[in-house]
């Protein structure tokens, strides 16, 4: 009788990494205020501590035979296209002069009362638009983390029972996966 391939969910595993990568960066900010640690310095220290965990998880996931369904939802009846329109509008702003005395007083109470409703719906808006760019980010973010650790377990089929070459293949792709975020974080400490 022959073993059935385990599977992991890719939605699970994703928040799961998203809580672990929340929680490092936390530890290492907050332990990093103790010991005057430069900003640079935490990145390093966070990234070297997901990359860890990134390691062990896919040397494991290999060794086991571990593959990854996609069991997040899929957004179809999104259309392509225009669809803010134009990003930039142009308008012409009125000059109001109201004059001096108890109508420019009531004039001006009034306008400054308007500018408020419009400065609470255009925040509203900017809140709408922030959760909708996040919502966003976290799907891009989502489908390239998924689609990575896809790639890297349909190494499976080979890797199984052995550990060497799991560990080679884990360390191979930890490296590609962080990699250019250390280079980025290097990069930006010799431009600084």
């Amino acid at each position: 009788m022959k073993n059935k391939k385990e599977y992991l969910k890719g939605e699970s595993v994703f928040l799961i990494s998203l809580l672990v990568i929340g929680i490092t960066s936390l530890t290492v900010y907050l332990t990093g205020e103790n010991y005057n640690r430069t900003i640079t310095s935490n990145l390093y220290l966070s990234l070297s501590i997901i990359g860890t965990a990134l390691f062990l998880f896919m040397t494991y996931g290999l060794y086991k035979g571990i593959g990854l369904t996609d069991n997040f939802p899929k957004f179809r009846k999104f259309k392509r296209g225009n669809i803010i329109g134009n990003a930039s509008p142009t308008f012409d702003t009125p000059s109001v002069d109201v004059g001096d005395g108890i109508g420019g007083l009531i004039v001006s109470i009034l306008l400054w009362i308007g500018m408020t409703f419009l400065i609470i719906i255009l925040l509203l808006l900017l809140e709408a638009i922030f959760w909708f760019s996040l919502f966003i980010i976290l799907t891009t973010l989502y489908w390239v983390f998924f689609r990575a650790l896809k790639f890297v377990f349909s190494k499976s089929i080979e890797t199984k029972g052995n550990l060497g070459i799991s560990a080679v293949y884990s360390l191979t792709y930890t490296a590609l996966y962080l990699g250019w975020i250390y280079g980025i974080v290097y990069l930006t400490e010799i431009l600084h």
